[in-house]
């Protein structure tokens, strides 16, 4: 039976992984560290990065796998992913039963950005592994990108006794101000999801790296710093091969 363990690890700052998080690194027999492909390497690196920071058991292993592209030529987005998915939890059990097979007992650690429960497929893809391979399933909970936003603007989520919506750049896209909000928190988008919207009246606050060494915050008027937040986005791309951004916006 493995006993595989999903440890939120914050936005990629050691200072962020809990105690937590770090007594379940170091129980694991082996952490793997998927590669996302070359323009994704600094990800990889950043994982890499807080087990040498966090892991002091020298019996703990740590092995790297490859991960399977999400194929383009699928027309529909939730059977594209769907079936990337499937193919993650393929190469999960290939990896868990290569490196076990050498040795080792059979707790198994992947580490996830921010938290496992939010905007993250990761608890989907190890329900398919245990329809793969006998294991029983541990979370390790982290700090959202949700919290290190508020925290680096230093503001609160939610105005006084109201909601919050958390959405999707492609939902944001594709369906506008969701009804009844006055707040929003917008992750995973693919970059200016915000321009769908009327400006007037809304405030943002942006980051990027939100926690880490190279992070990069805006905020105003949604209409004053629209294009000086893409501007940005797209140097900070460029500079790092990679970004991740999110957002939150306010009806004032």
């Amino acid at each position: 039976m493995i006993h595989l363990s999903l440890i939120g690890i914050g936005t990629g700052n050691p200072d962020h992984v809990t105690r937590q998080g770090m007594a379940a690194m170091n129980a694991a027999d082996l952490i793997l560290v998927p590669l996302k492909g070359e323009d994704k390497a600094d990800l990889a690196g950043l994982r890499l990065h807080i087990c040498r920071a966090c892991v002091t058991n020298p019996a703990t292993r740590i092995e790297t796998f490859d991960l399977p592209v999400r194929d383009p030529a699928t027309p529909d987005y939730v059977s594209r992913v769907n079936d990337w998915h499937d193919a993650i939890a393929a190469r999960w059990e290939e990896a868990i039963r290569a490196h076990l097979a050498s040795g080792g007992g059979p707790r198994v650690a992947l580490l996830v950005w921010g938290d496992p429960s939010l905007y993250d497929s990761t608890l989907r893809i190890a329900e398919r592994v245990g329809l793969r391979m006998p294991l029983t399933l541990e979370v390790i909970p982290g700090i959202t990108a949700i919290q290190m936003l508020c925290a680096a603007h230093a503001i609160p989520l939610n105005d006084l006794a109201a909601p919050v919506t958390i959405t999707t750049g492609r939902a944001l896209r594709d369906s506008g101000w969701p009804e009844g909000a006055t707040t929003i928190v917008v992750m995973l988008d693919a970059g200016g999801a915000f321009r769908a919207l009327d400006p007037a009246g809304l405030m943002i606050w942006w980051g990027a790296y939100v926690g880490m060494a190279q992070q990069v915050l805006r905020a105003g008027p949604l209409a004053q710093v629209q294009d000086d937040i893409l501007a940005t986005r797209a140097t900070a791309r460029a500079a790092h091969g990679w970004i991740m951004d999110i957002y939150l916006i306010r009806k004032t």
